[in-house]
């Protein structure tokens, strides 16, 4: 998928990018695996702001995305790639040969009229997924589960991918994309390849009004408020106050660790992130 430019007749054309949607085959979603998406406007239920600066932004309808892969040993049929407003990744419409019909992530090299399995009569090739005991190391991995049968968690995003590192009786090592090696239980579930729409991350948005089409309002500086709504605010002319960057409820914003060091998970991981 490559990066379409315009010629700068406004200057938000001036940098604006967009993909060029060359993969997507289908424009309108299967109606059948598509449900309402409120928008909450960073507010729970009380009506409270709980998550700041959301708001507004196009309306989407929610794909609902097969991650547990569950159904095993029945050949499916790719039957077109569409685009999913709720995230990076493109999808790829999936038709079993009993009817059913399912998203998943589409990987890269996925086409359609191409067939996966799931299960492992699968072969290790890109869509299929495995348990992580059928894989054979050295592979790349995506929408990797942390518990058996709870449904993909890690690697979701577009252009990521994990590699397998290893296998023991018990659990395989796995090499996330931030550099961090985990264990993980060899039953849990892994799909083959990386994630798709690999230029993802090469697209500018041009333009402080396609971050509000997202659903984004402007990010307000602690330094440009008051005393009285942010630890940084207040002084005279542009002051910053001289103290450390923090949040506005005092939680120090660089460097400081804020993982507990008695949590149980701290076991599986082998080797931390790079920094």
């Amino acid at each position: 998928m490559a990066i379409k430019s315009y010629n700068p007749t406004t200057p938000s054309r001036r940098n604006m990018t967009v993909s060029d949607f060359a993969e997507i085959t289908a424009s309108a979603p299967q109606k059948s695996l598509t449900k309402g998406k409120k928008s909450t406007g960073g507010r729970n239920n009380l009506g409270r702001v709980t998550t700041r600066f959301r708001g507004g932004g196009n309306k989407r309808r929610f794909r609902t995305i097969d991650f547990k892969r569950d159904k095993e040993g029945i050949p499916g049929t790719v039957t077109s790639i569409e685009y999913d407003p709720n995230r990076t990744a493109n999808i790829a419409l999936i038709t079993y040969a009993d009817g059913e019909k399912r998203y998943i992530l589409s990987p890269v090299g996925l086409k359609v009229d191409d067939v996966i399995m799931n299960g492992d009569k699968a072969e290790p090739k890109a869509g299929n997924c495995m348990k992580l005991k059928d894989i054979p190391v050295g592979l790349n991995i995506h929408c990797i589960e942390m518990r058996a049968g709870s449904g993909a968690k890690l690697v979701r995003s577009a252009g990521q991918t994990a590699t397998l590192r290893g296998k023991d009786e018990k659990y395989a090592l796995v090499k996330l994309p931030s550099g961090e090696v985990r264990m993980i239980n060899i039953e849990c579930r892994a799909t083959i390849g990386q994630v798709g729409n690999l230029e993802h991350m090469n697209i500018k948005l041009g333009k402080a009004g396609k971050k509000r089409f997202l659903g984004k309002r402007p990010h307000v500086r602690g330094v440009a408020m008051n005393p009285v709504d942010h630890p940084m605010g207040g002084g005279e002319g542009k002051s910053s106050g001289g103290g450390h960057p923090m949040s506005p409820w005092g939680q120090l914003a660089k460097g400081k660790k804020t993982r507990n060091k008695r949590k149980a998970s701290n076991k599986f991981i082998v080797e931390r992130r790079k920094k």
